[in-house]
């Protein structure tokens, strides 16, 4: 690195530290865990930057710095912890090293819908546990979208049973990537633009991000043509804003209260557009680039079960009472709903496919 890239980086560095007010405007730095304007998380975290300032009236603006533009990727949650950027926009599951409650806010594997997790959050407790779990590093959380369930991802080679996937250098993250290693894959978290060159290189076997949406832009069909449904590690995978505490208590209520509206309108724009552009973006996959879509093998979705089963009698035992009070409370919901979905929106959907079929 340069003397000038060095100077560069450390006048960003600086920027960041404290928020610019002016004229009694305030001006906060958001720090990403994506590459700028991704398709999906990228473009939502600038969506999400221009929102609070649109709303605000520009009494409150945002100004976004993508991963590794001053803070590396894992580093966002830290550096706002700290203070030395605002907020930051990200996913719970990059987190989990802090507490495994974390996990469960962004999915859980065999776990919450997009849409269930929000009802849990907003209607059945989640909030309460969220605040309370960032609170203890300076965090004041939002949901601000959600990518519905993902796929299991892209792999090299053709899994036909569980002994095939034991073993695989696999990129994936969070309580889903927790369930992978237990069930015998070597996992590796990446950020997002570190993913193709891993794959490409050999480093690792497979790998998955989100879905087709996001994925297609990475490229990791150019050098895996195997593409797994369904990715029952993530049935949701909610995507989060962390503002630092003393930079939210500091905030005028009337501009708390566009935050959160912000990040409740963020949150359906979000998740319908990715539940939208997902099927195209398969298609594409598919017709143009010879991608293969394969169903994972049933008995390595036992497998994954069985274990997923484990995690959570273990977190609901849990010696951090927050993280049992997490994992009971999400739990308690899944249950809860587990019957009245499959009921409505199960039987609309089988239903629906029958109809689809004779048309």
């Amino acid at each position: 690195m340069d003397r000038r890239s060095i100077l560069a980086g450390t006048a960003a560095a600086a920027a960041l530290a404290t928020p610019a007010l002016s004229q009694g405007r305030i001006e906060w730095r958001m720090v990403t865990i994506w590459p700028r304007n991704l398709p999906g998380p990228g473009v939502a975290a600038q969506r999400c930057a221009d929102r609070i300032g649109q709303l605000s009236g520009g009494r409150l603006t945002v100004r976004l710095f993508a991963a590794g533009e001053v803070v590396p990727a894992p580093g966002a949650f830290d550096a706002v912890a700290a203070g030395t950027a605002d907020l930051y926009h990200g996913v719970p599951s990059f987190w989990i090293s802090k507490s495994p409650g974390i996990g469960f806010f962004g999915s859980f594997p065999f776990g919450l819908t997009a849409y269930e997790r929000q009802g849990w959050m907003m209607h059945g407790g989640g909030q309460a546990l969220y605040d309370q779990t960032y609170a203890r590093f300076g965090i004041k959380p939002f949901i601000v979208g959600d990518s519905g369930p993902q796929w299991m991802g892209f792999f090299r080679r053709e899994i036909r049973t569980a002994d095939d996937f034991r073993g695989l250098r696999f990129r994936t993250a969070g309580l889903g990537g927790e369930m992978f290693r237990r069930a015998g894959a070597s996992v590796v978290t990446l950020p997002a633009g570190e993913i193709f060159s891993a794959l490409q290189s050999g480093t690792i076997d497979a790998a998955e991000f989100v879905g087709p949406f996001s994925d297609l832009p990475l490229g990791l069909h150019q050098v895996a043509k195997n593409y797994y449904y369904p990715g029952v590690q993530e049935p949701s995978s909610a995507e989060e804003i962390g503002i630092n505490m003393a930079r939210w208590n500091a905030l005028p209520d009337e501009l708390k209260t566009i935050v959160r509206i912000a990040a409740m309108s963020l949150h359906e724009e979000t998740t319908t557009e990715y539940d939208t552009r997902h099927p195209i973006a398969l298609n594409e996959l598919v017709t143009r680039h010879g991608v293969t879509v394969r169903e994972v093998p049933a008995p390595l979705v036992q497998v994954f079960a069985n274990t997923a089963a484990d995690m959570m009698a273990e977190y609901r035992s849990h010696p951090d009472p927050q993280v049992k009070a997490i994992a009971d409370s999400y739990a308690t919901y899944r249950e809860r709903a587990q019957t009245y979905m499959m009921q409505s929106y199960g039987a609309i959907f089988n239903l629906r496919a029958a109809a689809i079929r004779r048309t």
